[in-house]
């Protein structure tokens, strides 16, 4: 039977990465992310909300980057898989532990909350030598497209 083992995660960090090292020197962070889902209740009919705090763990270049730009409550998408680990504390107790061990993490802008804020500094730039296009040469039209 074929496995697949692929998280997708969309939150705001609940606290700041912890970076370490490795005595391989590798760096690595850990945080944690929450990810809200709103629902409505069928029988009140009221909306309600719960929230999962997901820990993750970034290994690398990834890891220096998200501990020098990422703070308490910066909104990132995280791409990765889950792992579960488990390990014995010094009085003797068994603990255990799932974890997303992250492949990818992207830094995700935040809404100007007031009309003074500008966050377009934060926001990824074409580099200045490119031109972007609307539409890439080749692309089919509505009509060539079968559904």
């Amino acid at each position: 039977m074929a496995n697949f083992n692929k998280v997708m995660l969309m939150g705001n960090l609940t606290r700041d990465p912890e970076k370490r090292y490795t005595k391989g020197d590798q760096p690595v962070a850990r945080f944690s992310v929450a990810c809200n889902r709103t629902y409505t209740d069928r029988q009140t009919g009221e909306k309600k909300q719960i929230v999962a705090f997901v820990p993750v763990v970034v290994w690398g270049k990834q890891a220096e980057n998200c501990s020098q730009y990422l703070q308490k409550g910066s909104p990132v998408f995280i791409e990765g898989r889950l792992q579960s680990r488990s390990w014995e504390t010094s009085d003797g107790q068994k603990r255990n532990t799932l974890e997303v061990i992250a492949s990818a993490v992207q830094f995700l802008n935040r809404a100007p909350k007031r009309s003074g804020d500008d966050y377009s500094q934060v926001a990824e730039a074409a580099p200045p030598d490119e031109e972007i296009v609307e539409d890439p040469p080749n692309t089919p039209s509505e009509d060539d497209v079968p559904f």
